[in-house]
């Protein structure tokens, strides 16, 4: 019997995919446990307009997200820190600081998460920091780093 996974099942498959299974886990597991549906006509059906809905999603999601980076790269946020002996940085900017640096300044909401800072900034300048905005898209936020 073949069927649809509505969820993950271990062993058998993920959510989406079709499966032949026997006609006794299908009807005792599967489908009573509703981790599955029948593979009917319908069913195939209402999967495929499923997925080219996901599909139409996941287009539009990487479309914004590119269109946030060309944003990004034209904007540059200043963060001040205090400043030690001889001009050196006392502390350091965080990806927190950096976040809520661009939403006060730029109108542009990032999550904290998603910028990518392998260590803390601890010098003055200009630093260019990597924010992943989606699996194939990574942008570049310009931090200007001044003495406070």
């Amino acid at each position: 019997m073949k069927v649809i996974l509505l969820e993950d099942v271990k062993a058998l498959g993920k959510k989406g995919q079709v499966v032949e299974v026997s006609e006794g886990y299908a009807r005792n597991f599967i489908l009573k446990k509703k981790l599955g549906v029948e593979a009917s006509g319908k069913n195939m059906n209402d999967l495929k307009l499923q997925k080219a809905n996901e599909a139409k999603i996941a287009q539009e999601q990487l479309d914004a997200a590119k269109e946030l980076a060309e944003v990004l790269k034209e904007k540059s946020v200043t963060v001040k820190i205090k400043a030690g002996e001889g001009g050196r940085a006392f502390g350091s900017v965080s990806t927190k600081e950096i976040a809520a640096e661009y939403k006060a300044q730029c109108g542009i909401d990032i999550d904290k998460k998603k910028i990518q800072l392998p260590e803390a900034i601890k010098t003055f300048g200009v630093h260019e920091v990597p924010v992943k905005l989606h699996p194939q898209v990574v942008g570049t936020l310009h931090v200007k780093v001044q003495e406070a």
